[in-house]
């Protein structure tokens, strides 16, 4: 009676979308197609059953024409419901498709006929079709499948190709040999007792000569630069240099006890630069680090962190009213310096971090400032307002994008002002023995000139005024060896007898041999190891503060030293396991360069280009999509775009990330601090390790201005310049797309495989035009829905 439409009771209606209930709640499409002729859609999807569906689902209600099976469905509309579920109910689907079906069957042909044409495109095309097939059995594949006859004759049909085989998984053991050959157990017992033998020995030299206050003071702040560096996120990286130069400025603590001890004018002449050059460094270092983490806040996050300043008033009062306590401020001060490192570790800390290293300046500062004459006073005062305030509209200037040259160009300071110092109180005191402030005065002398001329070469490169390209001066190694040679003798003949002006001048020509070698060493080293060279030099500024501190019998100035000098090394260690890089090699100007290898030449290779309307559908269409943000991106000041982009597709229930290598750009953290000038908040970027393991979940890599960190010669082209650097897998992504300018190479001048992979296109173009047209794209797209 009835038989198919026969009308259901209502409790077998309940029971029916109860059931439907649970079933939505656990898929991501569903698509209902249960009309009735003549009469109204039955409701199988209620308004709870939606409320139930995950984020992001999507409803396609096929009869919407007789009210539709969902409850919410709206005729001829598409929306999306405050939970998140999209409902669709048009009723020209029919005719919708014919349009779709068309441009997917345009972009077939289109492909079939570049595939065929190559890189000749259109004129090609005849050529290369008859040519596949003249070939026979080893013409290309697609060329032979798509000719049915020839010259009135059957074009037989070649046997479809053989399914790849899977890949099989890779043993963990034969991973490691990949990367780097295993060492015997015995000869890495020898040479980790070598290296601790030789520290010893380092260390029981300073000895001889040092307080044992100062050496024990060394090697605690050493151990404490060396266990906080360590907990620093990447992300923070840029923002702990900025500081850690900012605190090296400490060297004015060495002009200030120069100016008061020196009876010379030419030593007072060289403690007035030392004290102005260090002015401009703290102040500007410390506006840039802070700018820097003003980008990391959130809108509506507060920042209660400026109270960290209070203790430089406990400081003023101390110093004013209890003289006697001048060497414990000193001393806490520099402890402060330590946490400033520490609380760096992690973004809710690091504002306070910046704070505790303004204070510990502040603190070390006035402390040694209360014992100046009042003429020395007054001098001191003018030349910190005249440095401070130069250092202040530097820091304001400066964007984001230019913090690396910014950065070298300061530690440029640092190196002048600890070879002024040094050589001051030499010439001060010019007697010649083998005492430990000769020896710090030498040592200072020469760390200083080299950090001055690397920075400033470092600072050319970095801001384009020279070439990213190495210098390769023949016999280079031999240069920097008989520098080395060189700067020994003079230390010997200096210490032997080096009184009066013959040892005065003979400081100035070590300060010359270093500017020399430094200019050298950097010149020497190629844009790519830029990011590790910065961080060599940060360390080297470090290393001069504990050489002015020996020198000047200062615990400030050996702490702050030793801290910036441990944890700018542990940092260039970092850095150079991120870039897969030789640590000497960087130190010592590129002595191991080794001829590149850019793999066999396989003749021409094809790569797929796609279009922004084509990016934006597949964007549009995904769940997963993943950023790789590079240099590339900071020079096109795309990242502005890329925050837009972000921001849509997750109003729009798409999660898009941002994957960060540890040395993408020119210092390491670069992205994050760009990044975060764009409005994108700090827990949409994930650092390398993190996306890695869950690449083939993102339906969409898009990578911006990126090469040499997601190339994947560094594991497929044994001995090419990158080979074992960790790099971002975007090659295990369902599929990848380029935005860059050209074809061109990286840093490395190497060609990127992943360039001709079947599952990537390259969008080519201006990076800012691309990224803006993207966002406009998208949001076109999302609004259609």
């Amino acid at each position: 009676q009835g038989g198919y439409a026969k009308e259901s009771s209502d409790a077998f209606k309940k029971f029916q979308q109860e059931t439907f209930k649970k079933i939505l709640s656990e898929v991501d499409i569903a698509i209902s197609t249960a009309a009735i002729p003549g009469r109204p859609s039955p409701l199988l999807i209620t308004k709870e059953a939606v409320a139930a569906m995950k984020p992001g689902s999507v409803i396609i209600d096929l009869a919407a024409v007789g009210g539709g099976n969902c409850e919410l469905t709206r005729l001829n509309e598409a929306y999306t419901t405050q939970n998140g579920v999209t409902i669709i109910g048009y009723a020209d689907m029919p005719a919708r498709m014919a349009n779709q079906a068309s441009q997917m069957y345009a972009q077939n042909m289109c492909n079939l006929l570049r595939h065929v044409a190559g890189k000749g495109k259109a004129a090609d095309f005849v050529k290369n079709l008859y040519g596949a097939l003249d070939e026979g059995e080893k013409g290309d594949i697609v060329a032979r499948s798509i000719i049915c006859c020839k010259s009135g004759e059957l074009v037989k049909m070649p046997p479809p190709p053989q399914p790849t085989p899977s890949k099989p998984k890779a043993d963990a053991t034969k991973g490691k040999e990949k990367g780097a050959a295993v060492q015997d157990p015995k000869t890495s017992a020898m040479i980790a007792a070598t290296a601790v033998t030789i520290g010893v020995c380092c260390m029981l030299g300073l000895g001889e000569g040092v307080k044992t206050s100062l050496l024990t003071t060394f090697l605690l702040a050493g151990a404490a630069g060396y266990q906080a560096v360590w907990g620093v996120a990447h992300s923070l990286h840029t923002p702990l240099m900025s500081v850690t130069n900012a605190i090296s400025g400490m060297t004015a603590v060495g002009g200030l006890i120069l100016m008061e001890k020196t009876s010379s004018n030419e030593a007072y002449a060289l403690a007035v630069v030392a004290l102005l050059v260090s002015a401009v460094n703290i102040i500007g270092g410390f506006v840039v680090s802070q700018r820097m983490l003003n980008l990391f806040k959130k809108k509506d996050e507060k920042d209660y962190s400026a109270m960290m300043l209070v203790p430089g008033l406990v400081f003023t009062i101390v110093v004013l009213t209890r003289p006697e306590l001048l060497n414990a401020v000193s001393t806490v001060s520099a402890l402060l310096c330590v946490s400033a490192i520490g609380a760096l570790a992690a973004m809710s800390t690091a504002n306070a971090g910046c704070k505790f290293g303004m204070v510990g300046v502040f603190g070390a500062m006035i402390s040694t400032m209360v014992g100046l004459s009042e003429t020395n006073l007054l001098y001191a005062s003018i030349l910190l307002v005249i440095g401070g305030g130069f250092g202040l509209v530097m820091g304001l200037r400066v964007s984001p994008i230019a913090l690396p040259q910014t950065v070298a160009a300061f530690h440029s300071l640092v190196g002048l002002a600890a070879m002024c110092t040094s050589i001051g109180s030499f010439v001060n005191n010019p007697v010649a023995g083998a005492t430990m402030e000769n020896v710090s005065a030498v040592l200072g002398d020469f760390i200083g000139g080299v950090t001055l001329t690397g920075s400033l070469i470092a600072f050319g490169k970095l801001n384009g005024n020279l070439g990213s390209k190495p210098l390769d001066l023949p016999g280079k190694n031999y240069i920097n060896l008989s520098g080395l040679f060189a700067f020994f003798v003079l230390l010997y003949v200096i210490l032997q007898s080096g009184d009066g002006v013959f040892g005065i001048a003979l400081l100035w020509v070590v300060a010359a041999l270093a500017c020399a070698m430094g200019m050298h060493l950097v010149a020497s080293v190629g844009g790519g190891d830029m990011p590790v060279c910065i961080t060599v030099l940060n360390s080297y500024s470090g290393w001069a503060l504990v050489a002015e501190g020996f020198l000047l019998g200062s615990t400030v100035l050996t702490i702050v030293g030793s801290l910036i000098g441990f944890s700018g090394a542990i940092l260039t260690k970092i850095m150079c396991d991120a870039m897969n890089r030789d640590i000497f090699n960087v130190l010592f100007g590129g002595m191991n360069n080794a001829p590149v290898v850019k793999g066999a030449d396989t003749g021409p290779k094809e790569h797929q280009e796609t279009s922004v309307a084509a990016t934006a559908e597949m964007l549009c269409n995904a769940k997963e999509v993943l950023v790789v943000p590079g240099y590339g991106m900071a020079m096109a000041r795309a990242q502005t775009a890329m925050g837009e982009l972000a921001s849509t597709l997750r109003k729009n229930n798409i999660n898009m990330k941002f994957g960060v290598h540890p040395v993408a750009g020119r210092m390491p953290g670069q992205m994050n601090v760009l990044l975060a000038e764009a409005g994108v908040p700090h827990e949409w970027v994930l650092e390398m390790d993190e996306v890695n393991p869950d690449m083939e979940n993102f339906d969409v890599v898009l990578v911006v201005g990126a090469n040499d960190v997601v190339n994947s010669a560094a594991q497929e082209i044994e001995g090419c310049a990158i080979w074992g650097m960790p790099v971002i897998e975007v090659w295990r992504s369902k599929k990848v797309i380029f935005c860059k300018r050209s074809m061109g190479g990286g840093y490395a001048d190497l060609d990127n495989p992943v360039f001709y992979k079947q599952n990537t296109e390259m969008l080519l173009g201006d990076g800012k035009k691309t990224a803006d047209a993207l966002v406009v794209k998208v949001r076109e797209r999302l609004d259609m829905v």
